[in-house]
């Protein structure tokens, strides 16, 4: 009875370390550089997505378009060197274009054409944790804010930019929210884009979960353990519908109706919530997560362009 005992608490033993292994590297695959070449400036396309090569094609051609007007840059983030290129075309105001997770600077070109077209100089940066920029975790926002008040008030003291705007895909929109909603938000601070926001990330992941095939025995609660405790990360009960009634600025969501990620409800939720007395929600009819501008071009970046030149009418 007793070896009886020691057996089943060996196999208990063992099945709690699995389950603590497998979450740590789910974690660890989805939220933690663990080298230089893990989300690096030159990216691994992907077998057999042409959607994506042609998106990350066609932001290369834009950067080299316009590299007459470009330079390297960089700011201090607490104890982080983050970096970035700034494209001056002699506007008075300035986006950040904030990408999601994985992605460098470079995906960030993709987006930026329809800014220029509005009179904005475009700053891409690298997040912490990927590019050439420091940093370990990813914090889904948490953390990245203070990032984007140090590089809002470099485009302000250093380049003479009077107001600054955000665009944000992905995990990027929530960041950009987080920066937006924030007690210490500087004023010149003036709106935000984003495109594929989350309610709160740990929908997003169960999605990416379910689609990318995971165990499902898997505790998802250990993953999301790790964030709170790495990331300093509160995926379940704090997020981007916990935050959004304290926006009073300008917000355009863009959004797909095939997005199985960020899935149109949420951004319904998100828009509903939302109590700024400027927001827009547009509806794209194709397009899978993060992939919206590939299947209407035209539609997003004259979206775009018309929500800036309405947000400086309205300040006029």
């Amino acid at each position: 009875m007793q070896i009886l005992l020691w057996v089943l608490l060996g196999v208990a033993a063992f099945i709690v370390f699995s389950e603590l292994l497998i979450a740590w590297i789910i974690y660890a695959v989805l939220l933690v550089r663990t080298s230089k070449k893990k989300w690096g400036r030159e990216v691994k396309l992907p077998e057999g997505d042409e959607e994506y090569s042609g998106m990350y094609y066609e932001g290369l051609e834009w950067g080299k378009r316009w590299e007459d007007y470009r330079q390297e840059v960089s700011v201090r983030s607490g104890r982080l060197r983050l970096a970035g290129e700034y494209f001056d075309f002699g506007g008075e105001k300035a986006v950040i274009i904030i990408a999601g997770r994985m992605e460098s600077l470079k995906y960030c070109y993709y987006f930026a054409e329809p800014y220029r077209r509005a009179g904005y100089n475009v700053l891409v940066i690298d997040n912490r944790a990927h590019g050439y920029s420091d940093g370990v975790f990813c914090a889904l926002g948490y953390r990245e804010y203070r990032d984007i008040f140090a590089w809002s008030r470099s485009l302000v003291e250093d380049f003479g930019n009077k107001a600054v705007f955000l665009h944000g895909i992905c995990i990027g929109s929530s960041v950009a929210l987080f920066a937006l909603t924030h007690e210490d938000c500087p004023d010149y601070i003036e709106g935000i884009c984003g495109e594929g926001m989350y309610t709160r990330f740990a929908e997003s992941f169960r999605n990416h979960m379910i689609e990318d095939h995971h165990p499902k025995f898997v505790a998802k609660s250990l993953v999301y353990l790790y964030m709170r405790l790495f990331s300093g990360a509160n995926v379940v009960s704090d997020g981007p519908l916990w935050r959004i009634d304290r926006l009073q600025k300008p917000i355009l969501l863009l959004h797909s109706r095939q997005d199985t990620y960020s899935t149109p409800d949420q951004a319904q939720q998100l828009f509903e919530k939302c109590e700024s007395p400027y927001k827009r929600l547009v509806w794209f009819d194709k397009g899978a997560h993060s992939r919206v501008r590939a299947n209407a071009t035209q539609k997003y970046d004259d979206t775009i362009v018309s929500f800036l030149q309405r947000i400086n009418q309205t300040k006029q």
